[in-house]
């Protein structure tokens, strides 16, 4: 069937367009600017008048080797049309700085650069315990034709057992590098795919990563991700837009799905898993902390060894989608990892 857009959908755009204007609630209010309004007006009716009858309801059974049905978990009180699928995880992955080799000796290994938001944190405040569920090992992206699905693989489990982070997937689809877009998931998680406890965030008046998304802007004080646009399916435009599981094959792996029509077909992304500040109007922690106040994992670093105010915390560097970056554009990866995503990657001890 259909999805057919009402007069109701196009009064909820209204509502919460004209929520884009305001801050926080109790907070001063903030005015976005025109360029992040018009493309969020353009993309929001793009998204109502033409991409959902492109959507498919949640697929069924068929013949011996087609894709299985995946487990689907309904969030009480919501009604959902449409369901990710039970993706399979063949897409090249990018690999991020592991730090279990030199855990038994309380540091990172290198990969944390603290005036260019690039985090290598997975342990304690002040104790350098390692955190292996904060620890990202690899991260890649899937496509279907309507949904865009992230995987995120952890080094392991909590002591407690599980994963007990919160897991975020920053987007950038106007690649100046301040996020626009955060999808942020929280524990508990399960083999199947839900709303509850995903949060997508987006960022109204540009101000994530400070002045300049590449340096640290220590003591800014802006507001981060400072609007919902939907929490575990509630109280926005469509509450199939983002969804999260476990990832049935890898108990160590996260699972993002979100719907084509957030981000079109050209961004920038990159992921977190944060067990310290999990603090999406902080966004980036390096503005708000100065880096003795932040301390460093890094033992070479002896100024500001062990980590402090800013802990438990992993990032990555940002991959391009749908277009061929110039190599300027800001947080991205380094060129010859991305070259070398056609390649067999070398995991680094």
């Amino acid at each position: 069937m259909k999805p057919v857009v009402s007069r109701s959908h196009l009064a909820l755009s209204i509502l919460l367009l004209a929520a884009l204007a305001c801050g926080l609630p109790g907070g001063a209010a903030t005015q976005p600017t025109e360029d992040v309004v018009s493309l969020y007006v353009t993309q929001t009716l793009a998204a109502l008048a033409s991409a959902a009858p492109n959507q498919t309801p949640i697929p069924t059974v068929g013949p011996p080797g087609a894709t299985p049905t995946p487990t689907i978990t309904l969030t009480p009180g919501v009604t959902h049309t449409f369901f990710p699928a039970d993706i399979q995880t063949a897409a090249v992955s990018v690999y991020d700085v592991d730090s279990r080799g030199t855990a038994p000796e309380h540091r990172a290994p290198y990969g944390d650069s603290y005036k260019l938001n690039r985090f290598e944190r997975p342990f304690t405040q002040n104790a350098m315990d390692y955190l292996p569920d904060v620890d990202i090992l690899t991260y890649r992206i899937n496509v279907d034709q309507n949904w865009y699905y992230v995987s995120v693989q952890l080094s392991g489990q909590s002591s407690s057992g599980g994963l007990t982070a919160d897991y975020g997937l920053e987007l950038d689809f106007d690649r100046d590098g301040h996020g626009d877009y955060l999808v942020w998931v929280k524990p508990p998680f399960a083999s199947a795919w839900t709303t509850d406890g995903v949060t997508v965030y987006m960022d109204s008046n540009n101000d994530t990563g400070g002045l300049s998304p590449e340096r640290a802007d220590s003591n800014f004080s802006g507001n981060g991700y400072d609007q919902i646009l939907i929490a575990s399916g509630r109280n926005g435009l469509d509450p199939d837009l983002a969804w999260a599981r476990l990832d049935p094959r890898s108990s160590n792996t996260i699972q993002f799905a979100f719907k084509k029509s957030l981000v079109g077909g050209v961004f920038m992304w990159g992921v977190w898993a944060d067990l310290g500040l999990r603090d999406p109007a902080r966004f980036n922690y390096n503005d708000y902390f100065t880096e003795e106040q932040a301390g460093s994992p890094e033992k070479s670093e002896t100024k500001f060894y062990p980590i402090k105010a800013v802990f438990a915390v992993d990032n990555t560097c940002r991959i391009p989608y749908g277009f061929k970056p110039s190599g300027y554009e800001p947080l991205l990866c380094p060129l010859d990892e991305l070259n070398a995503l056609t390649a067999t990657p070398t995991k680094v001890p």
